[in-house]
């Protein structure tokens, strides 16, 4: 009985997301933010609930929507990544959310306060739906929703540098979902399914016999393209140093630390259930997807390193970031897919927080993004510049972080898959990025923490003042820190659970 209630719990969260932002949407600011936290927090508990039984039943389930099957009915899927991704992602979201509201209440007009929220609300549904649906065309109408929900989180200050940037992304993100859609439509067309399962085993059969070679090579390619475009894979990552430095920390720190990880999560969902690992990395998108991967590791560093604006630099870096997921996934294997997935988790957990404590350093510093203005910036608010100074080192790969653990695992992922043609190459990206990334950071945590003469360190300066919403960012810096260090620390259980949940995969 238990059993049979919990399955629910997927579209409980979906359904109740939905309904919270249209109560959001008529509701004041303040009501509207007690709603949308109320349903973040609900929502992770159902997840954690729902992760405890996958781990205990340790099998896949499928849930039904109604009573019609394919092709008229719809289905959710999970076993234990799902759910444990939706935890990561759903507390990642509630904290940047919480740890920026002291920022968004001082900039945001008031009319505008409750689409904020909304668009919160909006995103948790498209989370769950992208992680939890089992069909590639409710995929594409949830991808859809969190892309209008992006620009609106964007455009919630209302301010000219907000609107052009949710216009730049909605430029380049439709871009994505064009081409995503034409891959579907022709998908489709080859397949005659639009569950995942019905494709997979049309594909596998289709490539098995030699038919349809071209096209399905085609429908593959454009999908990962269009993907790849959302999520900010090199050349594709330019939208982002303008619409990150354009945004609030908050809407900043969502987008690098769910939206983007949310695009890499359905490719990484219709590489196991749509395509098939075989037929996938026979197309030859894997090889492409390494090499992109690898390039964009490598020249967000070197964008980053001759930025003069915080904003951008943090940007850059988050395209960089985003180049090493792609390269493990490119590595293949089951020691690559893991490498990648723990990766987007560090990522997740590291980027939110530089965006939050970068604006709180920037305010202390005459609302300058300009390095030489942010001297000393860590003594005026010694708070922002300790979480600063921890994703930074957690960035470049210091032991006892997560992003140490990353690094680890797709140079171990590329000695253990392929020794000769991708192990050197990957070996050699992850050692120049590493002195990129320690050049770009270890600059920024000097200047901030260097005394300036026309901004003095205070040594009466608090460390901390509930004052002025610092209870929720402070709030936010503390977990943001323990989940890095948690990671880092205690990542086997973590790598543990990844290997079950892509071996209920298929994989």
């Amino acid at each position: 009985m238990i059993s049979s209630f919990v399955v629910n719990f997927p579209l409980f969260c979906i359904v109740a997301s939905l309904l919270c932002a249209v109560v959001c949407s008529v509701l004041v600011s303040h009501a509207a933010e007690k709603v949308c936290w109320g349903l973040l927090m609900a929502v992770l508990a159902a997840n954690i609930t729902l992760l405890v039984y996958q781990i205990q039943n340790g099998e896949s389930v499928t849930f039904m929507m109604g009573h019609f099957p394919a092709p008229w009915g719809n289905e959710l899927r999970f076993g234990i990544l799902e759910p444990m991704i939706a935890i990561l992602l759903g507390l990642v979201l509630l904290l940047t959310a919480i740890g920026g509201r002291m920022h968004y209440f001082a900039q945001a007009q008031t009319g505008h306060r409750s689409v904020y929220f909304t668009m919160l609300c909006l995103l948790q549904a498209s989370t769950m739906a992208m992680l939890f649906t089992n069909d590639i065309f409710t995929g594409y109408v949830f991808i859809e929703i969190a892309t209008i929900a992006t620009c609106g989180v964007l455009v919630s200050r209302n301010t000219p540098g907000s609107i052009a940037a949710a216009m730049r992304y909605m430029i380049f993100s439709q871009i994505g979902s064009g081409l995503f859609l034409l891959g579907v439509i022709l998908l489709y067309g080859i397949t005659g399914h639009l569950l995942l399962p019905n494709i997979c085993a049309a594909v596998q059969q289709l490539w098995a016999t030699g038919e349809y070679h071209l096209p399905l090579t085609a429908a593959i390619s454009l999908i990962t393209v269009g993907l790849a475009i959302k999520s900010g894979l090199f050349p594709f990552h330019f939208w982002m140093a303008d619409t990150y430095g354009s945004a609030s920390p908050g809407a900043a720190g969502v987008m690098s630390g769910v939206v983007s990880k949310l695009y890499i999560l359905f490719l990484l969902k219709l590489i196991f259930c749509a395509f098939g690992t075989e037929v996938y990395y026979d197309s030859g998108a894997q090889n492409v997807m390494f090499v992109f991967g690898a390039a964009g590791a490598l020249v967000g560093s070197v964008s980053a390193i001759h930025q003069r604006d915080i904003n951008r630099m943090t940007a850059y870096s988050s395209a960089s970031q985003i180049g090493y997921i792609y390269m493990a996934l490119g590595i293949g294997g089951q020691a690559g897919v893991i490498a990648a997935l723990f990766q987007l988790i560090a990522h997740a957990i590291t980027k939110p927080p530089l965006f939050l404590s970068l604006a709180r350093l920037r305010d202390v510093s005459g609302n300058s993004p300009y390095f030489a203005d942010l001297q000393g910036a860590a003594h005026r608010d010694r708070l922002a510049g300790i979480s600063f100074t921890l994703g930074a080192m957690s960035m470049v790969g210091l032991p006892t972080m997560a992003g140490f653990i990353v690094k680890l695992q797709i140079a171990s992922a590329a000695v253990s898959t392929d020794i000769g043609l991708k192990a050197i190459p990957t070996l050699i990206v992850l050692a120049l990025s590493t002195v990129l990334n320690t050049v770009y950071f270890l600059r920024t945590v000097l200047r901030i923490y260097t005394p300036s003469e026309t901004h003095p360190a205070d040594p009466k300066a608090p460390w901390w003042s509930p004052k002025g919403g610092r209870v929720s960012a402070t709030l936010a810096y503390a977990a943001f820190a323990a989940m890095n260090f948690g990671f880092g620390l205690f990542s086997q259980p973590v790598l543990a659970l990844l290997e079950r949940g892509i071996g209920m995969l298929g994989f």
